[in-house]
């Protein structure tokens, strides 16, 4: 349904008088997955559907600190607007704000009409048309971690972690969330309407994991989009800092973005990846996809692991894979296979950790999938056994830098996700680990500086 068609959004504004919405709140994913917006008031909606809202494009290339990155067609086109319609079939009143409702909205180039290159939404929508003409549609099940903060003046950071305690592992309750931080954030995103299904803490103090319930894959990264901004927004709410970061802390693990990816095909939308007569019962389709995905990995890496924080979150015994394979319900792997078969056949990607902007982590980790689906590749034998063993399989970039290279090198997955994108991406990214280079660190003062 189009946004120019006024009695479509005439029947949603009446609807969200009804229901008290008085605002609502244009949220876009910016290149890092930040959401972007405005409030607007309803009285104001149908301008807005008509006209778009105006920003400037150069809010795709903007840091985490505010500067403006050189990306081509920002500052160098005079900082130019981009148009941000609000897509009123994605309207989600805010259980936690009265009066208010959440909207994606779709970024256009005023002059020409169409996408800019920056938009992870469309960058997947992409993807998923080249999907389509393979017959195959992808669905998604994501599963990200985060950490809960305290506020602590005496820390270096101003946080602590939310109730410091060890062994709370795979808890419910009171235990390690003496606050009930965990119920009253699953009944929230419950009543959002975002797909959550369950949560537990995690390994780490003030570590916790919320399931999302899968579904196509761009309803799939719409939801995880809001799931990540509302944890964000209900950890404010309660005076507390909610990240997503890699890895906050030296002294414990990362969060990771596992997701779980199967194709359905044909008119009785049947799984793509299940054939019970085949090797390990994976169809064809998906030993090419899964071959698509290792043969890809360090250029997926980049999108997967998109900081340079991410990249200490690997390492041998951080169940965060380090080698490029893959193994049958081995949480080892790189690539894991749940043990699941018929409709629940998939492979569950490990590589992405909590950071990862949901959008281009399903756009990439789908197009080398579609990739090796097209070259019909096949994958080496699952690993067996614990795989941290160097010697068995191929090792990822270490490091962003490395990363970009190799996502720079890798032209078959450019040229599928889009060289407007790359070149952006490149850009921003490496502008990032020029900045982490010039500055000095906690670290280094307390190595060198009573020393040397």
């Amino acid at each position: 349904m189009s946004a120019h068609d006024t009695s479509y959004d005439q029947e949603h504004i009446a609807r969200l008088a009804a229901q008290n919405v008085d605002v609502v709140r244009v949220v876009y994913p910016d290149l890092i997955g930040t959401d972007r917006g405005r409030d607007v008031l309803i009285d104001h909606l149908a301008g807005a559907c008509e006209h778009g809202l105006a920003f400037c494009r150069a809010v795709y290339h903007t840091t985490p600190q505010g500067d403006v990155v050189p990306v081509e067609g920002g500052l160098d086109a005079g900082l130019p607007d981009v148009v941000v319609r609000p897509d009123l079939g994605t309207l989600k009143p805010l259980p936690w704000e009265p009066g208010v409702a959440w909207c994606l909205g779709e970024v256009l180039d005023p002059v020409a009409g169409v996408p800019v290159p920056e938009s992870p939404r469309d960058l997947l929508r992409g993807v998923l048309g080249r999907c389509r003409e393979q017959g195959l549609r992808p669905v998604v099940g994501p599963e990200l971690e985060y950490f809960l903060c305290d506020p602590d003046p005496g820390s270096p950071a101003g946080w602590r972690r939310y109730a410091e305690a060890p062994g709370n592992v795979y808890t419910a309750g009171r235990r390690g969330d003496p606050d009930g931080h965990l119920l009253r954030t699953l009944r929230h995103l419950r009543d959002l309407g975002v797909g959550v299904s369950m949560g537990n803490h995690e390994f780490s103090s003030g570590q916790f994991e919320i399931n999302l319930m899968h579904s196509g894959a761009l309803d799939a990264a719409d939801r995880t989009f809001l799931f990540k901004s509302a944890i964000k927004e209900l950890a404010r709410a309660e005076g507390r800092l909610a990240t997503f970061m890699a890895k906050p802390f030296n002294d414990e693990g990362g969060s990771g973005f596992h997701v779980h990816l199967s194709c359905t095909s044909g008119d009785d939308d049947a799984n793509a990846f299940d054939d019970p007569s085949a090797p390990y019962g994976l169809s064809a389709t998906a030993r090419h996809a899964i071959a698509g995905v290792l043969a890809h990995a360090p250029a997926l890496a980049a999108l997967a692991n998109p900081t340079v924080n991410s990249y200490k979150r690997f390492g041998p015994d951080t169940l965060a894979p380090w080698l490029i394979d893959w193994g049958l319900d081995n949480r080892s792997a790189m690539v894991r296979v749940p043990p699941e078969r018929g409709p629940g056949a998939r492979f569950e990607l490990r590589l992405g950790d909590a950071s990862a902007n949901p959008y281009l982590l399903l756009a990439g980790t789908i197009a080398a999938a579609l990739l090796g689906v097209r070259a019909g590749l096949e994958p080496p034998a699952p690993l067996e056994g614990y795989g941290y063993d160097t010697a068995r399989a191929a090792v990822l970039p270490m490091t962003l830098a490395a990363a970009l290279d190799a996502f720079e090198a890798d032209g078959e997955l450019i040229e599928l996700l889009g060289k407007g994108f790359a070149a952006s991406f490149l850009t921003y990214k490496r502008n990032e680990i020029e900045r982490f280079h010039r500055h000095v660190t906690d670290w280094e003062f307390t190595e060198y500086a009573y020393h040397l």
